[in-house]
């Protein structure tokens, strides 16, 4: 788009614009690939830069952080420790993340293409779900029964699940890691973090900085390189002990598979559809910003994204007309400007791809309002994307773009509202709009998703569990259910005066 106001285009050069290089940590020590091969990631944003160089892990590579992270576990002081031991260090993790944000911010947004601002909260937002975790590290508890008769007391012991696998995208790699990661170690467990190899360089520093914090050899390892077959061997390895896995739908059922054969416990958080229900009493303006920084921020790759816009019929045009405006004006491009909110797409494979999805929905009849392209010469930018006269049984309204495409649909009623929010055979997230609070919260009760939203697109935080329906994926994270998700649950039953009974 040639007349698109708010491109800032890549500059040439920037001290910041370098290569790192980076190395796994496995049993608490930084080692190269058995194999000494490397991958280079190629800058999404700069054309020609290789932003920085990780191991290519083999099986003996992912299987040598396997088996540190199982000594760890059953040899090691971290699950013998006390929830205070474990709490106290965890803290200091989180402070040392705290203190290295600006370092973490700037690797996700070189690696990744995403605006440096918006890693930069990424990271600051980093440290409270681990300080979290590690406040309720020393408060875990099990059950007493003690009604089972003057003879006997049960117990309800929690105990580690063990050594805990976790594969982790591209698109929040800080993030989506320590959804999970401080949740598994409060409890006592040891992890082995394989992260995207597009996106390995804040994850590997994550590991070492806890360790510097005084975080045990073997507790947190990551070994780097490709899915198949690192992420693979965490699958099926024997030495593991729970798998979860951050991705697409399809990686998923694939991973979940293997781990699931061997009888593993799996966590699944997968693809989304999100819509963004609109009634008639909203408050159009708050709701075109939420709307638009759902699914445009971070060029419209997150899971969560409201990617499917449900308007009441009364109000469409004139929430359209916003949105419209609102697109046009998004800053995008160079991600160490300091202008820009959305930088590039992760890469040029990634940007075809959705360029295909866009010429499908317009081969399908649907109508680009604004967007559409890609923008500038260089790089991989997308413009954000609206499309109106959208047919529900199309490719766009049905699959996962995970772009800045926003497909449009009308409503009259509330029931039909509910119908189209339903229609997806994805259950991860939802927005509701409505001044009416009987109205807003009787729709949440009638749309099949796990994180939902009232009036926003933002908010939560560790104190809150997350999870998804239907084909988004198993299992629950963050809050107190990120505590049980990684915990085994021991039935102990004691009988207080032993008697024989059976044969006296």
């Amino acid at each position: 788009m040639t007349d698109y106001k708010a491109f800032y285009p890549p500059r040439s050069s920037d001290p910041r614009m370098k290569t790192r290089r980076f190395q796994m940590l496995v049993g608490g020590r930084s080692i190269d690939a058995e194999s000494g091969e490397t991958i280079s990631r190629e800058s999404p944003a700069y054309d020609g830069l290789v932003t920085s160089e990780i191991p290519r892990g083999s099986f003996a590579d992912a299987e040598k952080a396997i088996l540190a992270a199982r000594l760890a576990f059953d040899e090691g002081p971290w699950p013998k420790m006390s929830g205070q031991e474990r709490s106290r260090i965890m803290h200091r993790v989180a402070d040392t993340f705290a203190e290295h944000a600006e370092e973490l911010a700037l690797i996700d947004a070189l690696d990744g293409g995403k605006a440096l601002a918006a890693s930069r909260n990424e990271a600051r937002g980093v440290p409270s779900f681990w300080h979290f975790a590690a406040g309720h590290a020393e408060g875990l508890t099990g059950e007493t029964h003690n009604s089972l008769g003057e003879d006997s007391l049960g117990l309800m012991l929690r105990e580690p699940i063990g050594v805990v696998g976790v594969i982790t995208p591209w698109n929040y790699p800080m993030i989506i890691a320590s959804e999970r990661v401080p949740w598994a170690l409060g409890v006592g467990c040891t992890v082995v973090l394989k992260p995207s190899e597009f996106t390995s360089g804040s994850s590997v520093r994550l590991a070492e900085l806890a360790r510097e914090a005084g975080l045990p050899d073997g507790v947190f390892n990551v070994i780097t390189g490709m899915g198949d077959p690192v992420g693979q061997t965490l699958a099926e390895h024997p030495a593991t002990d729970f798998l979860s896995f951050t991705g697409s739908r399809r990686v998923g059922g694939l991973v979940g598979g293997l781990a699931a054969s061997r009888i593993k416990k799996v966590g699944l958080e997968l693809g989304g559809k999100g819509p963004v229900v609109v009634f008639a009493d909203s408050d159009l303006d708050a709701a075109a910003d939420s709307i638009a920084s759902s699914v445009f921020h971070n060029s419209g790759q997150t899971c969560v994204a409201g990617s499917r816009l449900i308007v009441e019929e009364s109000i469409a045009e004139r929430l359209l007309d916003r949105l419209v405006s609102l697109a046009l004006r998004v800053p995008i491009g160079d991600p160490l400007d300091d202008r820009v909110k959305v930088g590039a797409m992760i890469h040029r494979a990634h940007r075809e791809k959705v360029e295909r999805y866009v010429a499908s929905g317009v081969a399908n009849g649907a109508e680009v309002i604004v967007g559409g392209s890609r923008l500038g010469n260089s790089g991989n930018y997308f413009a954000p994307t609206i499309f109106t006269q959208v047919k529900p049984e199309s490719t766009i309204a049905r699959e996962e773009v995970f772009g800045p495409v926003l497909t449009t649909f009308t409503f009259t009623g509330p029931e039909e509202a509910v119908r189209l929010a339903n229609d997806t055979e994805f259950g991860l997230s939802a927005h509701i709009w409505s001044r009416d609070l009987e109205t807003a919260l009787q729709t949440v009760r009638k749309v099949r998703a796990g994180r939902t939203w009232v009036n926003g697109q933002s908010g939560g935080g560790p104190e809150m569990g997350i999870g998804a329906y239907k084909g988004s994926g198993i299992g629950r994270e963050l809050g107190h259910y990120g505590f049980d998700e990684y915990s085994e649950q021991k039935n102990v039953y004691v009988t207080l005066h032993p008697k024989v009974e059976w044969l006296p």
